[in-house]
């Protein structure tokens, strides 16, 4: 497999606007001629599937949803980076770009994040034109406020619900285009496989999962947006429906899968109470803003928090971190509750909790105030836990939350397969080995928006493209592997749920490669993963049929394709026996238990190829240029 990223020449700050100069365009009126399908309806969908039809694309757009404003963008709580500067506080495209890298740990493409900060400013500017209603300043100017790993304040934010607000933005301008007829949209709908034709991406099949019915697509470029897969982990901050399929199928059609291993754990989520829970709360890392985390300093302080006095609390990010305090970023952040927690200070009656105050903020700023600011988010934590915010401190634990491992992609998003591209979370590019809060959002946009629509027209203007139909037996083929695996499934009538066996997966990868890895403990996973993947195909009761609305049937498919994704994804943790970001072996750690970095043999990006049913899959790697930037160890202290 050959990978050629395809970064343009030339210096950093003008690689972007050269290329869209060199890339070849698609005459306006020949547009459309041309078929676009966009699987997905999130922030990068929305966004690519509105934007494209503008330009006179013919597009089909899938969710399985109910409606695409149903996304998990609309999850998105904090806020969104932009390198405006409003806060005069020394903030560029250069420092958003240099802190993206570092907050990355340096495992990411040079040019791509330079890009994504590039971007970024007119990302504001489109959603203010599209009536988001950014929080403002007295004077009418908009808000910013900090997130973690960076030292000024560039998030624009819609009180907590700043996802849900730009999701409305795209989805207005995707339903324009539907009503016009321009964009056929599809809910309800779930790809169950990519279609290849000539060594390209002519398609998809996809399941009706109302009626049940197998339908075929076809197109001439597919675009995948589908997110990412912490829900391996079972328990994450992930909506319930949110999966891997469309990226693992199209990896098993040749798409190289990037970087698995690199799943961010979120600090601050509401701790697991018990087993009965599918989800857990995800809890705005702007809290951090004018929250303080503490333990006790004492093991086993089982004392109310307001009867603990302030000598003997443990700050301990503040006391670790000073520079960045309670606001570093989340791989750092994560591992310091959970060091703290194995100490024996961790709070709850779990023991694996920390504490997130605001009564020093209360004090300082008025209730009021921290009323407008986080309103909504710390109504959320009563509702959950019955618990006031406003007088007693909240509690937070770290969990599965975003991914940055994805498909492989070059620099116009296209994934090795000719004419597949991968946009926002179901690509690898922008983050390396974790991202910085407040920048998922920023990624999608910046890809639905400002970079497919350029670089998609690169691709068909290239011309070689033939006319296909689904009468073709590409496409009949894959219906029949689809109804065989479908089949399969419906017929193993075994004893087991398949949410007993993604819970017992979820615990094989969260004990084994979560916060934390090491050599014994991946090579175990590897022993257990397959024992329950065959379990599964053996064992699994899925009750039902294929001809109706059949969730467990749904659940089936992609619980198959985690434990699959899973395996890989300790294979490419294993294969790093480095520490970057938050991949942490601890058997590559500084002194003081920070991450250690091996530059000399892990400045890759890890691209993996499917090699076929029970082979192990075939390693390829990019090697990782910084033309503009110095490689360092990362400090936040």
């Amino acid at each position: 497999m050959e990978l050629n990223s395809k970064v343009p020449p030339g210096p950093l700050t003008e690689k972007w606007d050269q290329h869209k100069f060199d890339i070849k365009l698609v005459n306006p009126a020949n547009k459309r001629k041309y078929s676009v399908i966009v699987v997905g309806s999130g922030l990068a969908g929305a966004s690519a599937a509105a934007t494209l039809s503008e330009l006179g694309y013919r597009v089909k757009c899938f969710c399985f949803q109910d409606s695409p404003r149903r996304a998990h963008s609309i999850a998105a709580q904090g806020g969104i980076n932009a390198a405006k500067n409003y806060q005069n506080d020394g903030d560029s495209v250069f420092r958003l770009f240099y802190d993206t890298l570092k907050g990355g740990d340096f495992r990411s493409r040079e040019a791509n994040s330079y890009r994504l900060a590039q971007l970024s400013v007119n990302i504001i500017d489109q959603c203010v034109a599209q009536g988001v209603p950014f929080a403002r300043e007295y004077g009418g100017h908009l808000a910013n406020r900090s997130f973690g790993g960076a030292q000024v304040s560039r998030t624009f934010y819609a009180r907590g619900q700043t996802g849900q607000q730009l999701l409305l933005g795209a989805y207005q301008a995707l339903e324009k285009q539907i009503a016009k007829g321009l964009v056929t949209m599809y809910p309800r709908t779930e790809m169950l496989d990519l279609v290849m034709i000539d060594g390209r991406a002519r398609g998809i099949v996809v399941r009706n999962l109302i009626t049940g019915k197998i339908e075929s697509h076809a197109a001439d470029a597919v675009v995948l947006a589908t997110g990412g897969y912490s829900n391996v982990f079972y328990l994450s901050t992930n909506a319930r429906g949110s999966n891997a399929t469309a990226i693992w199928r199209a990896y098993k059609r040749g798409a190289a899968f990037a970087n698995p291993c690199y799943t961010q754990i979120h600090p601050t989520c509401i701790p697991v109470s018990g087993d009965y829970q599918s989800k857990l709360t995800l809890m705005s890392e702007s809290l951090r803003n004018d929250g303080r985390v503490w333990v006790p300093k004492a093991k086993g302080d089982k004392r109310p928090p307001n009867q603990i006095p302030a000598a003997e609390r443990d700050y301990y990010l503040e006391r670790k971190y000073p520079a960045f305090g309670n606001l570093g970023p989340r791989d750092i952040t994560s591992r310091a509750a959970k060091e703290v927690c194995d100490e024996g200070r961790g709070v709850g009656e779990s023991g694996r909790g920390v504490y997130l105050d605001f009564a020093d903020a209360i004090k300082r700023l008025g209730a009021d105030t921290i009323s407008e600011r986080y309103g909504n988010l710390f109504e959320m934590y009563e509702r959950i836990t019955a618990e006031n915010p406003y007088t007693v401190p909240m509690r937070i634990y770290p969990a599965p939350h975003y991914t940055m491992g994805g498909l492989w992609v070059d620099y116009n998003l296209m994934t090795t397969v000719p004419g597949l591209y991968a946009l926002g979370e179901a690509n690898f590019s922008d983050h390396g080995a974790n991202r910085l809060g407040a920048s998922a959002l920023m990624q999608g946009l910046a890809d639905g928006y400002f970079v497919i629509p350029y670089t998609i027209g690169d691709y068909l203007a290239r011309g070689g493209i033939n006319s296909v139909n689904t009468d073709m037996p590409e496409f009949k083929n894959t219906e029949r592997e689809i109804a065989e695996r479908t089949s399969r499934l419906l017929s193993i009538d075994g004893k087991r749920t398949v949410d007993s066996i993604h819970r017992e997966l979820g615990h094989i990868m969260w004990d084994y490669c979560g916060m934390s890895r090491n050599d014994a403990g991946l090579h175990k996973a590897l022993e257990l993963i397959p024992q329950l993947r065959e379990e599964f195909w053996t064992d699994v009761n899925v009750p039902g049929s294929d001809a109706e609305l059949n969730q467990a049937l749904e659940k089936a498919g992609r619980v198959s394709d985690f434990l699959e994704l899973g395996e890989l994804m300790v294979r490419d943790a294993l294969n790093r026996t480095e520490s970057c970001g938050a991949h942490f072996r601890e058997e590559s750690q500084t002194p003081d238990g920070e991450a250690l970095r091996d530059d000399e043999h892990f400045a890759y990006v890890a691209a993996w190829e499917y090699a076929g049913a029970e082979k192990t899959p075939i390693l390829n790697k990019e090697p990782l240029e910084f033309e503009s930037i110095h490689l360092s160890t990362r400090n936040y202290k």
